[in-house]
């Protein structure tokens, strides 16, 4: 290899827009033991367990992406604890810390935890994001079709082995905004990082209505009535790619991800891949890439592959859009891709 090529080959992803790509998000599986109304299809047609890429594939590429600038790998699904060998995948992938890799994370519905907690911990995961909308047993129900002891137990069962926690809530206009401030004095009281979410368009149905966001400005109007509520962290307190605006909450730090009302797209640097090869360069791209092909052949070390899947996710990552609302308003009078969020993760 000529030193033109080597330097080309790793050279770091970066966008039109000057961003850097230091986030890769993997998921694993799009199946999942619930069914969340923001996530999950009525019907959903599960992708075929041979169609999905093998863990030996998804590392070579993590390997191939880790060289190129990527400092964090999080897991994602469906519930990617739902498919076999994860753990081991988790554990595998430690040898990319001597290469840049910086963090490895996970993020699950926490049902099946109690089981893997502490097996998660052995093999290396740096942190867990959960999803929890509702503190509400019935509530719980009628949202997921699951119960949710299991889910505070799984919980319980990662604080107590060790393992940083930050809890996820998407929030709904009449269907469960009345959670914003039990869980806040829930995550006050357990010490763990809360993260309320906007209702994104991301059910796959496309039943989702700007009618149905909790906004940003109503999630801190509503804390304000309970908790003294301080100004967002400048930005010296937290990342710059952060996707969550950070608030104190009676000094409890507190974030929101506002992706309808207050965009982090200038800042994005993040990438996803799917289960069966489907690449992203943005959670709303109205395109992606099939990468199957050269996934396998990286994995098989079949020469040149590897410069040639550079060159591609290279010039596909060069075109991301400038972010949600650009891509909303361009695409507003033609047909959008369909998106579910259990196939991508989020």
């Amino acid at each position: 290899m000529n030193m033109m090529t080597e330097l080309e080959t790793e050279a770091r992803f970066v966008d039109q827009f000057g961003r850097s790509k230091r986030k890769l998000r993997i998921s694993v599986t799009d199946r999942c033991n619930f069914k969340c109304l923001y996530c999950m299809p009525e019907h959903p047609e599960w992708m075929k367990k041979h169609d999905l890429l093998s863990f030996e594939q998804l590392y070579h590429f993590c390997d191939f992406m880790v060289r190129r600038g990527i400092e964090s790998i999080r897991i994602t699904g469906g519930e990617p604890l739902m498919r076999q060998g994860v753990v081991h995948f988790i554990a595998q992938l430690q040898q990319l810390k001597k290469l840049g890799l910086k963090r490895i994370s996970m993020t699950t519905n926490a049902h099946y935890l109690g089981q893997y907690a502490q097996a998660l911990k052995q093999a290396g995961l740096d942190d867990l994001n959960i999803s929890l909308d509702s503190l509400d047993a019935n509530q719980f129900k009628q949202l997921t079709q699951k119960e949710l002891a299991p889910v505070l137990d799984g919980i319980r069962t990662a604080q107590d082995v060790g393992l940083p926690i930050k809890i996820n809530s998407v929030l709904m206009n009449g269907i469960n905004d009345n959670q914003i401030l039990p869980l806040a004095r829930w995550s006050v009281k357990e010490k763990i990082n809360l993260r309320f979410i906007e209702f994104m368009p991301l059910d796959g149905e496309r039943k989702w209505s700007s009618a149905h966001v909790v906004s940003e400005q109503q999630i801190l109007d509503t804390l304000a009535t309970e908790f003294a509520v301080t100004h967002q962290l400048n930005d010296a307190a937290q990342s710059s790619s952060d996707p969550a605006r950070q608030y104190l909450m009676d000094g409890h730090p507190i974030g929101i991800i506002s992706t309808i009302t207050h965009s982090f797209c200038g800042t994005c640097d993040r990438v996803r891949l799917t289960a069966q090869g489907e690449f992203y360069n943005c959670l709303f791209a109205p395109k992606g890439l099939n990468l199957k092909a050269e996934i396998k052949a990286l994995a098989a070390s079949i020469p040149l592959s590897e410069l040639g899947l550079h060159r591609t996710v290279s010039n596909y990552i060069w075109n991301k859009e400038q972010g949600f609302h650009a891509i909303q308003q361009r695409l507003k009078n033609e047909p959008s891709r369909k998106i579910s969020m259990h196939m991508i993760g989020g």
